[in-house]
Parts: structure tokens; sequence; C-alpha cells
């Protein structure tokens, strides 16, 4: 009496029958470039700066400093929602990072670094700023957080409510009844808000200039994309609306 066939050994049967799932041999682990390690080590060396600071009084200064722990606190609130959010296709983009490749978030510790510094050793005798510029930092903080998130919101329900048969869903609604890339807005007026919390002109020069580059290679990459994606609708959608700011541009 024949033997009935064996599988072959990288796959598993049941019950003696045809096998049901194949084993794929796994991939070699790839060691770390190395670019990605410095950058875990530099922000692993930031960490430790900034546990250094916790025993150093940094409670009793964000406590004599609300707008920055405001600030922070927004900016918390910001990175929960991109992590609740990932898991969306449509999940929210952060200038920044989408902007830094292997850099990660290192350019965003650059950023929140940079303020503070330029006010600590260039201005160190020139008092602190008026209260009213730092509130005015707060709320272009805050406002651009927002903005950004209630972009992705109006993405997220235009999504629910439109039907896969109709295909892609182009939304024009909205946050995006006025500017094309509300969250980008948001984001560039939240970046901009952080130096004028601390009266640091350089920084905001600084990164008024670096933005201004990163925004335009980005928009224009997304909206050839478009462009291909919707044709004729979106070629329409873009005279009729500004990118960032209204009637500016």
């Amino acid at each position: 009496m024949d033997e009935p066939p064996r599988p072959p050994e990288n796959q598993i049967a049941v019950d003696g029958s045809t096998p049901t799932a194949v084993l794929s041999t796994p991939e070699p682990v790839r060691a770390p470039t190395f670019g990605a390690q410095a950058v875990e080590l530099a922000t692993f060396a930031i960490a430790i700066i900034g546990a250094l600071s916790l025993g150093l009084g940094i409670t009793d200064y964000l406590g004599d400093h609300l707008e920055v722990l405001a600030y922070l606190v927004a900016y918390a609130g910001f990175r929960v929602a991109q992590l609740v959010m990932t898991s969306q296709p449509s999940a929210i983009v952060d200038l920044v990072k989408v902007c830094s490749g292997p850099l990660g978030d290192l350019p965003v510790l650059l950023l929140f670094a940079a303020s503070p510094f330029e006010r600590t050793y260039f201005y160190a005798t020139s008092g602190d700023i008026p209260v009213w510029v730092a509130a005015i930092g707060l709320l272009m903080g805050l406002v651009g957080f927002w903005t950004a998130l209630v972009a992705q919101i109006q993405i997220d329900r235009a999504a629910e409510s439109g039907q896969p048969a109709r295909g892609p869903l182009l939304v024009r609604r909205g946050l995006f009844r006025y500017v094309r890339h509300p969250s980008y807005a948001g984001q560039s007026l939240a970046w901009m808000g952080w130096p004028l919390i601390y009266g640091a002109p350089f920084t905001a020069i600084a990164m008024l200039l670096s933005g201004a580059l990163i925004l335009r290679r980005q928009i224009r990459e997304e909206e050839l994309m478009m462009l291909e994606r919707f044709g004729e609708q979106y070629a329409s959608y873009t005279h009729e609306t500004d990118r960032l700011i209204p009637g500016i541009w």
C-alpha cells in the first residue's frame, strides 16, 4: 500500500492531508545603519539631559512660565492624536517628520531647543519678553494644532460618508473650502508660535525660511499626485482655493 504523499518540509499539513499554510523563511535581521544609530544615540542623549533637568528645577520653571507648559501640553495632545490615527489611510502627516527622513524626531527636538537657547545666551540681560508677545505665541500654537486636527477629522468624516463605489474622494468642505492644505497651515502656525513664546527672532526667521522651503517642496509633490488622481476636478479646485493662506498663497 502506497504511503500518502508527504508535504514539503517548509509546509504545514492538517490531519495528513493537503498542506494549508506555508512557512516562509524568515528574513535576516538587518543591522541598523550608522545614521539610524547616530539619531538614536542623539535622541537618547537629549532624553538624558531632559531627565537631569527634571531634577534641576524644570518643574519650577514650567510653573513660572505657564505659556510654555500650555504649549507643550497642546503639542503632546497633537502627537497622541497622531498615534491614534496612524492605522488609518488618511492619517495626519507631521510636516517636520515627513521631510526629515532618517533623522526622525531629531529636527523637532532641535526646534524646541533653539528658542530657549537663543533667549538664554543672547538676551540674558534684556529681561523677560512682553506678556502679550508670549500670549500671541501660545495662541498660535493652540490654534495651529487645533486646525491640523480638525482638518484630519474632516477628512475622516468625508471618507466614512463616501461610498467606495465612487472611488477616491476629494474633500472640499469645511476648512478645505478655504485652503487646500489646512493641516500644513495649522502646523506651520503652531511651529511659528514657539519662538514667539521665548521672544527669539533669529529662530523665528530660521524656522520661517526653512519651513517655506519644506512646504513648497511637499505641497508641489502632493498636488502633482492629486492632479494625477482627480484630474480636472482637482485642477478646478486649485483655481478656487489657495494653498495655505486664504487670499495670499
